[in-house]
């Protein structure tokens, strides 16, 4: 297969990554905050962020408009489900920033011979993972 064929199976990047929360307006708000850009797309109990060098998509859905679209919504306690690990430049400060911001920890900052990862939970009980991956920038710098 040729760089650009790719099996129709393959898993090809990261697209859209949903979060829920109860309180859409204050997930709007502390995303803004977070990401320093507004919402591209939104609609009554969603909106979209694009993010990042590939404008991946995060979107946030209200628990009560997920569940009302036959969406799995999260009755745990706590934080769960899988982490999305964002490229960050220093996995360290923006950790820290995200704390400042209303996050908490959930994963403290740990290396792993060069790939630098932690995680937060946001204000709403989502997952945000960090990393600082060579691989990510290696990519990046052949896409140049």
């Amino acid at each position: 297969m040729s760089a650009r064929t790719v099996h129709p199976m393959s898993l090809r990047g990261l697209s859209t990554l949903r979060f829920q929360t109860p309180d859409l307006d204050a997930a709007i708000r502390w995303y803004t905050d977070v990401l320093d850009v507004e919402p591209y797309f939104q609609r009554p109990g969603y909106a979209e962020f694009r993010v990042g060098d590939y404008q991946h998509e995060l979107g946030i859905v209200e628990t009560s408009a997920a569940s009302g679209a036959g969406l799995r919504t999260s009755t745990a306690d706590g934080p769960a489900g899988a982490v999305a690990y964002w490229h960050v430049d220093d996995v360290v400060a923006t950790a820290q920033r995200l704390v400042r911001l209303g996050a908490t920890e959930h994963e403290p900052v740990r290396d792993f011979g060069g790939f630098v990862v932690a995680s937060v939970v946001d204000p709403f009980g989502n997952i945000v993972g960090l990393m600082h991956s060579p691989h990510y920038l290696e990519v990046l710098d052949r896409k140049a």
